[in-house]
């Protein structure tokens, strides 16, 4: 086993190099006639992002202080989105190579690159001032063969017409492009973020729901991600969202922080002014597990949200349940559908609460309605939508698993970069149906 995690960590470390090696050549060598300052300022760069971007997820993971969390946060991070979308800048130019160097040949082919300087002509007459002796004409033979004089010794020579060769030219172009467009990617997935989640609004129709709860809106929340990057400032936009959107009741699906109660508790305070008709309610996701979980539970508990530990309620019209996440096995806390849904009367309807979407053939094994999670991100940056989509059964969106539904949250926040691409955050009003109104 711990030959193959080698072998596997050799393999990754193999083509992080590769990759970061071949945006240096392409962003710097290839764009630079000549050893000097750019390139080792290009190499000085690229490393000391990566160096950041390791110095953030060692310093969060190990409970450095807050405030160094924080200074290496921001740059780490947001280089580890820029770096990634330069690497497919670079392999997207690759395509685009051959193509913009043919298309230069057939203008220089053509004659279009550089004009050529018009012939050298004689004139058949020249006026010649009075008292000035005109030389003899020139005969056809005499005027061709003729150079003409050198230019005054005072006058600057003439520009190469020429210019940076076509090589140099191609590569300035891609790489430029390819920069501009990591740089605006990254900058609109960022201010995306950071200008707060957008309200989604979906119908789940349910067979069991009585018709006195038709119209019942849950407003789910999942992913805030509070940490070093996404503060105070994040989770109050996130409360206000929420109560404008008017909720019966609250689900926080879990990934509420990276980070300890002490380093954090400020920036969820907001949380406290959550208003629903019938309340608001927490499970764990696995990054609880990675910042003191039971903390964590207390800590929701003292801002007047409910925990829903492996639990159940009972609300006027149906069964509102909660499983603790996966991650919490490792700790003796993990998911216990049986002790939440075992013993319950499924002759109501059940909502369950579940972080990871991977929950729902347990969620079906024990006849729930609809499971409400989050966990994706919805691949938070593309193309890292496939790798998430291999992952879980459902990516985002609604879907239904025999007779249980699905239902994924893209997030509120982020993970890692403060940043997404393809994969827009959102809060999302479920607004239930009876089949019998």
């Amino acid at each position: 086993m711990v030959i193959v995690f080698a072998l596997v960590a050799l393999l990754v470390l193999s083509v992080l190099v590769a990759g970061n090696w071949w945006v240096w050549r392409r962003l710097f060598r290839d764009t630079t006639r000549a050893p000097g300052l750019v390139r080792r300022a290009g190499a000085a760069g690229i490393a000391g992002g990566w160096a950041l971007t390791i110095g953030a997820l060692v310093a969060e993971r190990s409970g450095a202080p807050f405030w160094l969390q924080q200074t290496l946060a921001w740059p780490g991070f947001l280089w580890l989105a820029l770096a990634m979308y330069l690497l497919l800048g670079v392999l997207a130019g690759e395509v685009v190579r051959p193509l913009l160097r043919r298309w230069l040949e057939r203008r220089a082919r053509a004659g279009e690159s550089v004009p050529e300087p018009e012939a050298l002509s004689v004139p058949e007459s020249v006026p010649v001032p009075a008292g000035v002796t005109a030389a003899p004409p020139l005969d056809q033979e005499s005027a061709e063969s003729q150079s003409p004089p050198p230019p005054p010794a005072d006058l600057p020579p003439l520009p190469d017409p020429t210019g940076p060769s076509r090589r140099l030219f191609v590569s300035r172009v891609l790489a430029g492009a390819a920069a501009a467009a990591a740089v605006g990617t990254v900058g609109y997935g960022t201010y995306g973020v950071l200008n707060g989640p957008k309200v989604k609004r979906v119908t789940v129709p349910l067979a069991k729901l009585p018709r006195a709860a038709h119209g019942y809106r849950i407003a789910v929340v999942s992913d805030i991600h509070l940490g070093p990057v996404l503060g105070r400032g994040f989770a109050q936009k996130v409360v206000d969202t929420i109560n404008g959107t008017q909720p019966d009741l609250i689900a926080v699906v879990g990934d509420l922080v990276d980070g300890s109660v002490k380093d954090l508790g400020p920036a969820a305070a907001p949380l406290a002014g959550l208003k629903a008709r019938h309340g608001a309610y927490f499970v764990t996701g696995n990054h609880e597990y990675f910042s003191g979980a039971e903390q964590w539970v207390e800590e929701v508990r003292r801002l007047g949200l409910r925990p829903l530990e492996n639990a159940r309620t009972e609300l006027p019209h149906f069964d509102l349940a909660g499983v603790n996440d996966i991650a919490g096995e490792s700790e003796g806390q993990g998911p216990d559908f049986a002790k939440a849904l075992g013993d319950r009367d499924r002759a109501r309807a059940c909502v369950l609460l579940a972080h990871q979407p991977v929950q729902i053939h347990d969620a079906v094994d024990h006849g729930v309605d609809l499971q409400l999670s989050g966990h994706t991100h919805g691949g938070q940056l593309w193309p890292g939508n496939l790798v998430a989509n291999l992952a879980n059964p459902t990516l985002a969106g609604l879907e239904r698993y025999g007779d249980t539904q699905l239902y994924v949250s893209r997030g509120a926040g982020a993970w890692g970069p403060p940043t997404r691409v393809g994969a827009e955050s959102d809060i999302t009003v479920i607004e239930l149906a009876s089949r019998q109104a």
